[in-house]
C-alpha cells in the first residue's frame, strides 16, 4: 500500500494536486486579507476626508454614556436604539466637518481666548469656590471618553459654527405685512351654525331578522372571530431583573458624583431681550430709550427702524451666549437693566435683563438614590450581555429553555394567550416583564415560528428566547355563540347609517340654498349659533372634528363630519379679522416668535445645503458593524 502511494505521489496528477491544495489552504489562511483588499476602512468621507473608525466609536460611545446617565433605568439598550444612535453620532460627526470646511473656506478663526473664556464660562467646570478648577474638568473629560486637545478642538469648532449660526440667523426678520397678516390668520374668529347629531339620539331601528343577523355575522369574520392563540415558553434576561444583584458602593457613589459633578449643578439663567444694530450711535440711542421706561413694542420698531431687530432670547445661561463679552455684560447687570452697547462680530448688541434664575449645585445626599439607580442600571447592562452569551451557548449545547432559566435566573412562563396578551377566558396572561414590555414582548412571541429551536435575541423587552409549542389559528365563532354581540354591533350599525344619512341631508338641503338654521327646523333638529370660534381653541362649543373644515370655508358654506359620538354639520356665517394696529404688543410678540422660528429654519436650511453640496460617503457595512453591541 505504501509503495502504491509513493508511486502515486510521483506523478504529474498528484503534484498538481499538491499544489491545488497548498493554493486552497493560502487563499483560506490570508482570506480575509484577500478579501478586504482594496475596501474602505473609513466609517464615512466628506470632501475625501476620513472619519476614522477609532473616532466613530468615541463619538458613538460618548453618545451612548450620555443617554445611559440622562434616562437612567429608563434607558433600554436595544439594537434599534444602538443603530439610531450610531447614525447620529455619524451624522453629527459628518456635519461637523462639513461646517468646518466652510469656517475655513470663509476664513472664520477663533483665537485661543476665545476658546479659553469660554471654557471658564462654563458653570460646571467650576468648584465650590465659584472659580474653574481644574480637577473637575479632568473628570468631565475623562467620563466622556475626551482628551483635552480633542475636547478644545471640539469647542474651537463649535465656536466657528457659532458665528456661522449667528450670520445665518441675523438675517431673519418679519417685515410688517408677514407679521400683520400672520396675526389676522392667527387672532381671525369665526362664527356658524352648528348642528350635531350624536348617535345616542338615533330612533331605535326595527329588530332584526335572524337572516339579517347571520347574513352580518358572516360579512364581518374579523368582528366575530376568535384571534389566533399561541402556547408558548419564553425567557428574559433584563438589567432590570440582573440589577436585583447589584450592590453599589458608597465608595462608586462619591466617585461618580465628582465625575458627574455637572449634572447636579443648575447653572444661573437668565431671561434676556436683545437688539442687535450695525451703528454704535443708533445702539446707544436704542440703550437710552429702553433705559428710560420704553417697552418692549417700541425698541422692536425702533431696531426695525434702524436697520436691526430685536429678538426675546428667553432664559439663557452664560454658555448660551455665543460671545465671552455679551455673557459678561449680561451677567453683570442686576435684573431690569439695560446693558450699554456691546460690540461683537455682528454689530452691536444691547440686552435687557427681565429676570433672574439663579443657579444650584444638588449635593451627594440629595442625589445618592438616583446616583444608585444609574450605577446599578449601568452595572446590570454590561453584566446582561455577559450572561446573554452564557445563555446563548446553553441553548445551543442543547439545554432547554426551562433548564436555562432556571440556570441564570431568567424569567420563566409558560403561556397560551392572543396577540392582546389574553388568555382564552378574557384574562390577561402573566408575563415575565414589567408592563411596559408585555407590548414587544408579544410581538417577539407571535413573530417566533412553531417548531424553531429556541435562542436568544435582543429586544425592546430584553434578552428574549421564544418556544412556540403550538399556533391555533383566527375562526369564526359559530353564530349561536355570538349572537348577542352580532345583534348590538348590528344596531349600532344600523344607527350610525341613519344618523350619516340625516346628516348628509341637511348638508344637501344647505348646498341647495337654504339655511341651516331653516334646513335643521323642519327637519326638527337644534340649532345652535357659535361666535368667536378660534382657531386654537381647545374643548369649546365646537367639536374638534369640524373645527379645521370650519376655517376653510368661505361665507355661508357648509361642511359635515363625524365626530366622536355621531356627526355635526356647520354653516360659517360671519368672519371677522382683527386690526394688527390695534394690539402692537401682539403684533411685537408674534413677530420675535416668528423671527426665532424663521431663523431656526434658516439655519436648518443653510447646514443641510452644505451638507448636500459635501461629498459624502457612508460606509454603510462598518457602520452596521459599530452599531452592533
Amino acid at each position: 500500500m505504501l509503495t502504491a502511494l509513493r508511486r502515486l505521489a510521483s506523478t504529474w496528477v498528484a503534484k498538481l494536486l499538491f499544489v491545488l491544495l497548498i493554493g486552497s489552504f493560502a487563499v483560506w489562511g490570508i482570506g480575509d486579507t484577500i478579501r478586504s483588499f482594496g475596501q474602505d476602512n473609513a466609517v464615512a468621507r466628506v470632501n475625501g476626508a476620513p472619519i476614522e473608525i477609532e473616532e466613530a466609536q468615541a463619538a458613538i460611545r460618548r453618545e451612548m454614556q450620555r443617554l445611559s446617565r440622562q434616562l437612567g433605568g429608563q434607558f433600554d439598550n436595544d439594537p434599534r436604539i444602538r443603530r439610531a444612535v450610531a447614525q447620529q453620532a455619524i451624522e453629527q460627526l459628518i456635519l461637523d466637518r462639513v461646517l468646518r470646511a466652510e469656517a475655513s473656506d470663509l476664513g472664520i478663526a477663533v483665537p485661543d481666548q476665545a476658546v479659553r473664556d469660554f471654557i471658564f464660562s462654563i458653570q460646571g467646570f467650576r468648584g465650590m469656590s465659584g472659580q474653574f478648577e481644574r480637577p473637575v474638568f479632568e473628570n468631565f473629560l475623562r467620563s466622556n471618553d475626551l482628551t483635552e486637545a480633542g475636547f478644545l478642538a471640539l469647542v474651537r469648532a463649535d465656536l466657528a459654527r457659532q458665528q456661522l449660526a449667528l450670520a445665518i440667523r441675523s438675517g431673519a426678520a418679519i417685515p410688517d405685512a408677514l407679521g400683520n397678516t400672520l396675526l389676522q390668520w392667527q387672532q381671525e374668529q369665526r362664527s356658524a351654525s352648528l348642528v350635531t347629531l350624536p348617535l345616542a339620539a338615533a330612533p331605535e331601528p326595527p329588530a332584526p331578522e335572524e337572516a339579517q343577523l347571520r347574513r352580518f355575522h358572516e360579512n364581518n369574520p374579523d368582528r366575530f372571530s376568535s384571534p389566533e392563540y399561541r402556547e408558548a415558553s419564553v425567557g428574559v434576561l433584563t438589567a432590570d431583573r440582573i440589577s436585583r444583584e447589584i450592590e453599589v458602593s458608597d465608595a462608586d457613589l462619591a466617585a461618580a458624583y465628582d465625575s458627574r459633578r455637572n449634572q447636579f449643578e443648575t447653572p444661573e439663567r437668565r431671561k434676556l431681550e436683545q437688539v442687535l444694530v450695525q451703528d454704535e450711535e443708533k445702539a446707544k440711542a436704542i440703550a437710552a430709550a429702553w433705559s428710560g421706561g420704553a417697552d418692549f413694542a417700541t425698541i422692536t420698531r425702533e431696531a426695525d427702524a434702524a436697520g436691526g431687530q430685536a429678538v426675546d432670547l428667553g432664559a439663557i445661561d452664560r454658555a448660551g451666549l455665543p460671545f465671552p463679552q455679551l455673557a459678561e455684560a449680561a451677567f453683570a447687570a442686576a435684573p431690569g437693566t439695560v446693558t450699554t452697547p456691546v460690540r461683537t462680530d455682528f454689530g452691536w448688541h444691547v440686552l435687557k435683563v427681565e429676570g433672574i434664575e439663579p443657579g444650584a449645585t444638588r449635593p451627594l445626599a440629595e442625589v445618592r438614590d438616583q446616583l444608585r439607580t444609574d450605577l446599578t442600571a449601568e452595572k446590570a447592562a454590561d453584566l446582561a450581555f455577559e450572561r446573554a452569551n452564557q445563555v446563548e451557548d446553553a441553548l445551543a449545547a442543547g439545554a432547554t429553555l426551562a433548564e436555562v432559566a432556571q440556570r441564570f435566573n431568567l424569567g420563566f412562563a409558560t403561556i397560551r394567550t392572543d396577540a392582546n396578551g389574553l388568555e382564552p377566558e378574557g384574562k390577561a396572561v402573566e408575563l415575565p416583564v414589567i408592563e411596559a414590555a408585555r407590548a414587544p414582548l408579544l410581538r417577539t412571541v407571535f413573530t417566533t415560528e412553531k417548531g424553531a429551536a429556541p435562542r436568544l435575541a435582543e429586544t425592546e423587552a430584553g434578552f428574549v428566547a421564544v418556544d412556540v409549542k403550538e399556533v391555533t389559528l383566527p375562526t369564526l365563532r359559530p353564530f349561536e355563540s355570538v349572537e348577542p354581540q352580532v345583534r348590538e354591533a348590528f344596531i349600532a350599525e344600523a344607527k350610525r347609517r341613519e344618523m350619516e344619512e340625516r346628516a348628509a341631508g341637511l348638508l344637501a338641503a344647505v348646498k341647495g340654498g337654504k339655511s341651516l338654521a331653516d334646513a335643521a327646523r323642519e327637519a326638527g333638529f337644534g340649532v345652535r349659533e357659535i361666535g368667536a370660534v378660534t382657531r386654537d381653541q381647545r374643548d369649546g362649543p365646537v367639536p374638534a372634528e369640524i373645527l379645521a373644515p370650519l376655517f376653510e370655508l368661505k361665507a355661508n358654506e357648509p361642511t359635515m363630519a363625524r365626530t366622536r359620538d355621531g356627526f355635526a354639520v356647520a354653516q360659517l356665517l360671519e368672519v371677522t379679522r382683527p386690526d394688527p394696529a390695534a394690539d402692537p404688543a401682539a403684533l411685537a410678540r408674534l413677530k420675535a416668535e416668528t423671527s426665532q422660528a424663521m431663523a431656526g429654519d434658516l439655519e436648518t436650511e443653510y447646514v443641510a445645503a452644505l451638507r448636500n453640496r459635501a461629498d459624502v460617503r457612508i460606509n454603510a457595512r462598518l457602520l452596521d458593524s459599530l452599531a452592533q453591541p
